[in-house]
């Protein structure tokens, strides 16, 4: 439930923002063409929009302190918040005879992460006796009414209403205080209410991540520092990548230029491509065994393919008026290779090589479950054991920012080394 209300929160502001934003260009901007039909070619309008992107982050960010109750967002923002506090209900208990009798169990709610101390009440006159419950927000309790009771469960007594209310065995209950049903051996299960913010364990707020982030930057983690562990993969990454791209790149060159090649290597090549890394660790423990060359060889594997198809298609992507133009002009095939065919085939090496280390990243946290003692996806599986989010949360975070960084330096790269992409 939770889950679908932070999907409307955030597909709300992105409507907002975008209507807003229109709103300020058509009457701030005097540039019609700036509001032509987009083109595609030598003239595509189509760029990114800064002021969407930071939008986007800001508005990720404010969703993901609203629901975590954040102290970086302003109160009035805050999701509503679980109960926390001293409440009761009054159950009625009933005897194998018929008779009734009353209640009253009051129950202290401690916050996220507080611990919980027990307290004793006067447990009253009569035949049911008031019980004391400490509890945590957000967490249901078994009330096991009956153990303070002149009669209990095994004499025939069970609840019959709380607060007044009939209850039964398949009945649930939803009051002020919270949400109640019986268990299959008649206790109570209650549930107080748990408003709209995540639990830490699930979903910590991000000055935790952050604070985090310095700690383990500061002290480390698993005797290692966080630059360190994030070295490691990086290494990983770069010459997993490098050593597919300088096979793949030449395969495929070859496949898109020879019938032969792509006959032998096409089937090889189409086969391996949807197989997921993940699916090969097994096999590389057997034959490269847990140690470095395994995950490299890991990595290898998934960026190979990916620039060989990349490479095919650029090189069968040529436009063919342009082999025949060179040769018009005396070219040498040596020449159409050089001057022709790899300089129109660049932009989908690049495509390729992106996508390969986007995949490359995705399979690095893979390739470090292999026995790693260092590196960004050792230190995310063990916090993950100990349900340690906060340092889950922040090696995700890193491992994106990185390869954000290396996907913006990659366009740069492109930019300047294939200023001719998109032209005809």
């Amino acid at each position: 439930m939770i889950g679908f209300i932070i999907l409307f929160v955030y597909v709300a502001i992105f409507l907002l923002s975008f209507m807003a934003v229109r709103f300020l260009v058509q009457k701030t901007t005097r540039d019609f063409r700036s509001l032509k039909t987009v083109t595609f070619g030598d003239e595509s309008a189509v760029t990114s929009n800064r002021i969407a992107s930071i939008v986007s982050v800001l508005t990720i960010f404010l969703v993901w302190g609203t629901f975590t109750g954040s102290a970086w967002v302003p109160g009035f923002l805050h999701a509503p918040g679980p109960f926390v506090g001293d409440t009761s209900f009054t159950y009625t208990l009933e005897t194998a005879d018929g008779a009734r009798d009353d209640a009253t169990v009051y129950v202290h709610v401690a916050d996220f992460g507080q611990g919980t101390e027990k307290f004793d009440v006067d447990p009253g006159e009569g035949i049911a006796k008031d019980d004391a419950v400490a509890m945590n927000a957000s967490r249901s309790a078994t009330i096991l009414f009956d153990k303070n009771d002149e009669v209990s469960r095994r004499d025939g007594a069970r609840v019959v209403a709380i607060d007044g209310v009939e209850i039964g065995p398949d009945t649930t209950i939803r009051a002020d205080a919270g949400r109640f049903k019986l268990t299959d051996k008649g206790a109570i299960s209650f549930t107080p209410p748990s408003g709209l913010q995540m639990e830490p364990i699930w979903l910590p707020p991000p000055e935790d991540v952050v604070s985090r982030v310095v700690e383990i930057a500061d002290e480390g983690d698993r005797d290692s520092t966080l630059w360190r562990h994030l070295g490691y993969s990086l290494f990983r990454v770069i010459v997993g990548f490098i050593a597919g791209a300088l096979l793949g790149i030449p395969l495929g060159y070859a496949m898109g230029l020879s019938d032969w090649f792509r006959g032998w290597f096409e089937p090889i090549v189409e086969f391996m491509r949807p197989v997921p890394p993940l699916a090969l660790i097994p096999l590389v423990i057997i034959w490269f065994g847990i140690g470095e060359t395994g995950k490299i060889i890991l990595l290898f594997l998934a960026s190979l393919w990916i620039m060989a198809i990349a490479a095919r298609a650029g090189v069968s992507g040529v436009n063919i008026s342009k082999v025949h133009a060179a040769y018009s002009l005396g070219a040498s095939k040596y020449q159409i290779m050089r001057y022709v065919i790899m300089p129109n085939s660049l932009p989908e090496i690049f495509t390729g090589a992106r996508v390969a280390m986007g995949v490359c990243w995705g399979t690095v946290v893979a390739a470090e479950l292999v026995a790693a003692s260092e590196g960004a996806g050792m230190m995310i599986m063990v916090a993950s054991k100990f349900q340690l989010t906060d340092i889950v949360l922040m090696g995700i975070i890193l491992i994106g920012i990185i390869g954000f960084g290396i996907d913006i330096l990659m366009r740069k790269a492109e930019s300047i080394l294939v200023p001719w992409e998109g032209r005809s």
